[in-house]
């Protein structure tokens, strides 16, 4: 199976709940996406691409890690491009969260992604069409800041609306509810 082919069964069991806001229009809309282009998973992919992300949540499941982005200058969860070894979108989830983190022995929520979020990015690319899980950190977990990152740091659940965006705080939201 393809990344690509992976994909599109993930998106199409995402079933998310009752007054998820946009996500049932977001769902459609990556589905729409990855039925028209064949490159739809890869950066190359000009009319936008899928990506794949994580919530790290520490062990006590009070706190979660973020990444201030070297290029953008925010506080976000891990995330990033497909990569062509990335067998489904979860291996990338979990590939990105553990090269942004430096944490090993990370593992994905049950249940499939926790959100979509899509959002516009400089040109070439224009788009992600973010597909969102959350990891839960090992006990003893200790971080490392990569080449992508200014800082890493952990946020209480009520201090990430005061450093991160509505997408972060709408991630975070959502995971809570799964834990």
């Amino acid at each position: 199976m393809t990344l690509h082919e992976d994909a599109t069964l993930v998106l199409k069991a995402y079933a998310p709940e009752q007054g998820a806001g946009d996500q049932a229009e977001l769902r459609q809309a990556y589905l729409d996406h990855l039925a028209q282009h064949d490159d739809g998973m890869w950066k190359a992919c000009g009319a936008g691409h899928v990506t794949a992300s994580a919530l790290v949540i520490d062990p006590e499941r009070e706190k979660v890690l973020l990444t201030l982005h070297r290029k953008l200058r925010m506080w976000l969860q891990m995330g990033g491009h497909c990569e062509p070894q990335d067998a489904t979108l979860e291996v990338a989830a979990l590939r990105e969260a553990t090269e942004e983190s430096g944490i090993t022995g990370l593992t994905l929520l049950p249940g499939g992604p926790v959100r979509l979020d899509r959002h516009p990015i400089p040109s070439p690319c224009n788009w992600h069409l973010d597909v969102q899980y959350a990891a839960l950190a090992p006990a003893g977990a200790a971080e490392r800041i990569s080449d992508e990152s200014l800082e890493l740091r952990w946020f209480g659940y009520g201090d990430v609306p005061e450093v991160a965006d509505a997408s972060v705080v709408r991630l975070l939201e959502a995971t809570r509810s799964r834990l």
